[in-house]
């Protein structure tokens, strides 16, 4: 029997009305939800990405910015530009589009966004609170997995999940997420990387594949236990002269092949991708409510 495909289109349609009513009620407090983002240089992906989050933020009504940035802007003009963000209240989320330039260092912008609008989730706060169990703003990517497993009522509690990939992006917040004791996740949890050894004995084993290594259609259908649900967070693009622009887009699973031996599966484009900025509008009215709370408890 062929696979269950989960759509992440439904899903991210799902939440996006649910914040409607969320940013109305902000409205009503005198707060209207805002986003700025902020891209240096002329990646093309990112560009896309940009150009997305706008189109979303629109569609709910957040409010949004997006300040374009030359390749050449220095360190110092990026941290003083963020400075003055930190204290905009305009804006409730702050994200700085990757990757950035050679020149500039990530990790030093990412620590420079304040808390309380990290809607990406990446400040060292963010990641201990979420390693900690505790309320904080999730990575959007990661996030959204979980939305998507909740969604189509996928059990984890007790099951054991397989991570392919360690980045701080995805792979290290998916496994916290994953091992937590709650609903949607108490799962038990392998993560694999270039350092495993047999990778196919690990993934084998598992009775949830979340894919997210960059390596295009490196899970081939052997790899996967029957009946198993496989989440491929991977986008790549690869040559094609059949399409127009030269390309097409895959993920990290050998979708065609695998479907016909797992129960449920994610397709690419038209899975995870769509969740990533479903779930950074649900980050910046999460902290447009995180600010009303503080300006009504007289702590601002």
């Amino acid at each position: 029997m062929e696979a269950k495909i989960l759509h992440g289109k439904v899903v991210a349609e799902a939440v996006m009305e649910g914040l409607k009513a969320r940013i109305e009620k902000c409205i009503d407090n005198g707060i209207r939800p805002g986003l700025v983002v902020v891209i240096v240089g002329e990646d093309p992906a990112s560009q896309v990405y940009v150009t997305n989050k706008a189109r979303a933020c629109e569609l709910v009504g957040i409010y949004s910015e997006t300040l374009r940035l030359p390749a050449e802007t220095t360190q110092k003009e990026l941290n003083e530009l963020i400075d003055q963000l930190n204290i905009d209240d305009r804006f409730h989320g702050i994200l700085v589009q990757m990757p950035l330039p050679k020149h500039l260092n990530e990790i030093e912008i990412i620590e420079r966004i304040s808390p309380q609008k990290d809607v990406d989730g990446f400040h060292p706060m963010s990641v201990g609170r979420l390693v900690q169990g505790q309320s904080a703003f999730l990575p959007c990517t990661p996030a959204g997995v979980m939305e998507m497993l909740a969604y189509y009522n996928i059990e984890t509690k007790g099951k054991h999940v397989v991570i392919i990939g360690r980045s701080n992006i995805v792979g290290k917040p998916m496994l916290n997420l994953m091992y937590q004791k709650s609903e949607h996740a108490n799962a038990t949890v392998t993560i694999c990387h270039t350092g495993t050894q047999n990778m196919e004995e690990h993934t084998l084993r598992a009775d949830i594949l979340i894919v997210a290594a960059g390596v295009p259609e490196m899970i081939k259908a052997g790899m996967v236990k029957e009946d198993a649900i496989v989440i491929d967070v991977g986008v790549n693009r690869v040559d094609d002269e059949t399409k127009k622009r030269g390309y097409r887009l895959v993920g990290d699973v050998a979708y065609d092949e695998v479907k016909e031996r797992c129960s449920a599966i994610t397709p690419v484009p038209g899975g995870v991708g769509l969740m990533t900025i479903a779930m950074l509008m649900k980050n910046t009215v999460q902290a447009a409510e995180d600010h009303i709370i503080l300006k009504n408890n007289g702590k601002e």
